[in-house]
């Protein structure tokens, strides 16, 4: 643990003459009593001179290796704290004091052995399993460089014009600005002239920085001139109420005269000048106790701190006290538990919110050191399982002392890591705006060559849908202002003369900024018939089989990729037969082809269906093999060339080939009859095969709005969980007039429901199909009504026929089970 993070609980005790012969006696007697003071920095001297004077006595050199390493690991001298422990192992010290592997553990973690680190976690785990940190260790450790290759999305820097060589630490905001921070610091200029005997260092006090619209902060100056609020001691850890007039700060006073710990003072501010600070009153808390790092709630009526009392856990707890009104004392202090608090220690919390709380633990397991934890409170008062913030939150030293802006993603924090100026120093973190683009070529699929002006539409879920062209070279590109988060996307590409191309990308779930390539290569329409896989049929038959369904599977999905092209459905027989016989039978089967279509939803209009009979002979235009014979390139198999082949086998082969279903485009000016696809508001699913859709809130109701098909149509619908199924007047009309429902889907009299040109108010509407993500119910009953605000609302009741659903906030996902 560093320096500083506990100089605000030194215990300052009388200083009294030390016995000189009682130290000739015991050597380390000066250096025991230094450390039963917490005065590390003193003791680590003194320790090693005790050291040499006990040269013959085995126990007492690894008692005395053993209060070093104390030293060193609580002053932050990592290095020499792990050799010490190692040596204790060594020794077999650590068979009495297992807790020296567990130390050692950390030690090594922070140094960055990971592996001999997890061996020692474990080690310990097996000698004392009541002990989680020996578990929780091995298991962090492990996850230690998985974390750091996928950093969370904060970026964090030093903030390297207000720090000092010395520690500077634990900030929080002074204003409603959020321009203006205090911090701790140790540096020159502080109130108290003398040293910490604990850290070595000077005593702290409270700092001011301001950074201007430039960026740019302003050299630090004591939080108060007056000396108020600084003080010969120790001043630390402070924040402010929600209205940045009342100071809440710790105080470890500095008096050689009396015993005394450490307290949490307030003080408000009039005008400019802050009054004079009193000691919050909290019951059992006194002059002699040791508390500090103080979080309040927004009103003032709860607050919460660190420290090691009766009836902790372990090291340094989190506790809580709460009172009525902030006339009152607070309460007897309560421990926040099993769930929180460690046999290690939790340290500087800061509430944001009044539901989420953020804390500093080194029981928890972590990257090394203290790491910083968040956990957020439920509406029974429970806190949940802190969960770490990983790298780059955390390092492998010691992370602390976060502050967040309380609405958005930013703030500081403080670390002893890699590019620390000072003991400890503040860092600033923020959660950068998330910045998509997307850009790609189009190239000719037949010659690999840019195709130029192409059409490439971006639709997406939010309502987006801009437009822009290729250039010369083939390249498009949306900038970052036409894409967003949390946003399903389809690109459209069209272009005379070729297929459309479509492709999905998704921004949900993304957390970091990212340009999103997308390439395609446009195939031209050709002129002659396309050859459709093969499809086979009863001899004289021209039923569709369902087992050559599939051979359509792919010609549909152009369709529907390219809704103004129109296309012609060829079939073609062999010759063994009448003209007039074949021309029946491939017509009736090039419209068996155009039949399965239409019921796959595929417009009558775009479809002729065409049977050429044997008028037509296949030209190959590549060499084939078929059952084994091979034939050539530019081959037409009229009768003339068939009779010339040798062997019956190998005729019945040349006409299979004969036989054959084909389709080409006749044009590409369809215009749709009617259309169920919005493009201003459509809804892309997160995955096709995947239970879950996007919804947004709202603005200024935070009410769920989603997507849905009813039967057919893309619309919006809001979720109001008290609410029946209900569908305003307007969207009902709609719905009507597409076509989507007639008079026969109302109940009641059509000729009243449906009189003067509306729909009666409170009319029920059975709707055959509402479709959410892939899950369907039919056979719904829906209200209309004439005030509603959106044009449909759906409830708990009709939620529950789509199964298990739920509402995640943070992904903006609908998830259905």
């Amino acid at each position: 643990m560093s320096k500083l993070f506990s100089s605000i609980f030194l215990l300052v005790i009388l200083i009294t003459v030390p016995n000189l012969l009682s130290a000739q006696r015991n050597p380390a007697k000066g250096a025991d009593e230094a450390f039963s003071k917490q005065q590390y920095s003193l003791a680590i001297d003194k320790y090693k001179k005790a050291y040499t004077k006990v040269k013959k006595n085995k126990e007492e050199k690894n008692r005395i290796t053993a209060q070093l390493a104390e030293c060193y690991r609580l002053t932050g001298n990592y290095k020499r704290a792990s050799t010490s422990y190692k040596r204790l192992i060594k020794n077999e010290w650590a068979k009495r004091n297992p807790e020296i592997r567990l130390h050692y553990a950390n030690m090594l973690k922070i140094l960055g052995d990971y592996d001999e680190a997890i061996a020692q976690y474990n080690s310990y785990a097996e000698r004392v399993p009541e002990d989680s940190r020996g578990r929780k260790g091995a298991e962090t450790t492990a996850l230690i460089e998985q974390w750091i290759e996928n950093p969370s999305k904060y970026e964090i820097t030093n903030v390297k014009k207000i720090n000092s060589r010395e520690a500077d630490f634990a900030p929080a905001y002074t204003t409603d600005n959020y321009n203006e921070i205090v911090f701790t610091s140790t540096r020159e200029g502080a109130s108290g002239k003398e040293t910490d005997n604990w850290t070595g260092l000077n005593f702290s006090d409270l700092f001011l920085a301001k950074i201007d619209r430039k960026g740019e902060w302003s050299e630090p100056v004591l939080f108060d001139n007056t000396e108020n609020i600084n003080s010969t001691g120790n001043e630390g850890a402070a924040m402010f109420n929600s209205k940045f007039n009342t100071i809440y700060f710790t105080r470890c006073p500095n008096d050689e005269q009396k015993e005394s710990g450490c307290q949490i003072y307030k003080a408000r501010r009039t005008g400019r000048a802050w009054g004079k600070p009193e000691m919050v009153d909290i019951a059992t808390i006194d002059t002699m106790s040791t508390i500090g790092q103080p979080t309040v709630s927004e009103g003032e009526l709860v607050i919460y701190f660190s420290a090691n009392r009766r009836n902790g856990l372990g090291g340094k707890d989190i506790w809580v006290a709460y009172r009525d009104s902030k006339s009152d004392a607070f309460g007897r202090p309560m421990n926040l538990g099993e769930v929180i608090n460690t046999p290690g220690n939790e340290m500087f919390p800061f509430l944001r919110n009044d539901t989420t709380l953020f804390f500093a633990s080194d029981g928890h397991g972590g990257m090394g050191g203290l790491d910083i934890f968040v956990t957020t409170i439920d509406t029974a008062g429970n806190w949940g399982e802190p969960r770490n913030l990983k790298y780059p939150m955390n390092s492998s030293f010691d992370d602390f002392g976060i502050v967040f802006h309380p609405t958005d993603e930013y703030g500081f924090l403080s670390s002893n890591r890699k590019g620390s100026r000072g003991e400890e120093d503040v860092w600033h973190f923020i959660e950068p705006p998330l910045r998509f683009t997307l850009s790609g070529t189009i190239k000719d699929d037949r010659t690999l060559m840019y195709v130029s002006n192409a059409s490439v539409q971006l639709v997406g879920s939010s309502g987006l849908s801009v437009t822009t062209r290729t250039n010369d070279e083939g390249f498009y590109s949306f900038g970052e202002s036409q894409l967003e988060p949390n946003t399903m996307y389809e690109v459209l590409v069209a272009k005379a003369l070729y297929f459309n191309e479509r492709a999905t990308f998704t921004t949900v779930g993304v957390e970091f900024s990212k340009d999103f390539i997308k390439d395609f290569s446009l195939i031209p329409i050709p002129a002659e018939p396309i050859p459709l896989p093969e499809i086979l049929y009863d001899l004289a038959k021209w039923d569709l089989k369902p087992q050559y369904q599939d051979s359509l599977q792919g010609l549909i999905q152009t369709l529907r990729d390219n809704p103004n092209i129109v296309v012609e459905l060829a079939a073609h027989t062999d010759s063994r037969d009448s003209h007039e016989k074949n021309d029946i039978l491939s017509q009736r089967r090039a419209q068996s082809v155009v039949d399965y279509l239409i019921i796959r939803g595929i417009e009558p209009g775009r479809l002729v269906a065409k049977g050429y009979g044997e008028r037509v002979p296949l030209t190959l235009k590549k060499d084939v093999i078929r059952d084994g014979f091979p034939f050539t390139e530019g081959t037409t198999f009229d009768e003339v060339y068939i009779e010339s082949l040798t062997s019956n086998s190998e005729k019945e082969a040349a006409h299979q080939l004969n036989r054959r279903t084909e389709f080409r485009v006749l044009r590409k000016d369809y215009v749709p009859q009617s259309t169920n696809i919005d493009l201003t508001t459509i809804n892309i699913a997160i995955n096709p095969d995947d239970n879950a859709i996007v919804f947004t809130e709202a603005p200024g109701t935070g009410t769920y709005v989603s997507t849905c098909i009813i039967n057919g149509y893309n619309e919006e619908f809001a979720f109001d969980k008290t609410a029946d199924a209900v569908i305003s007047l307007d969207k009902a009309l709609d719905l009507l007039k597409w076509g989507a429902i007639s008079k026969e889907d109302f109940e009641g009299d059509p000729e009243r429901v449906l009189a003067n040109n509306t729909i009666a108010d409170r009319a029920i509407i059975n709707i055959k199909e509402i479709n959410i993500a892939n899950k369907k119910v039919e056979n719904v009953k829906i209200k209309v009504s004439h005030k509603l605000k959106y044009g449909l609302v759906y409830g708990d009741r009709l939620m529950k026929q789509f199964g298990k659903y739920s509402y995640n906030t943070k992904t903006h996902k609908l998830t259905i089970e």
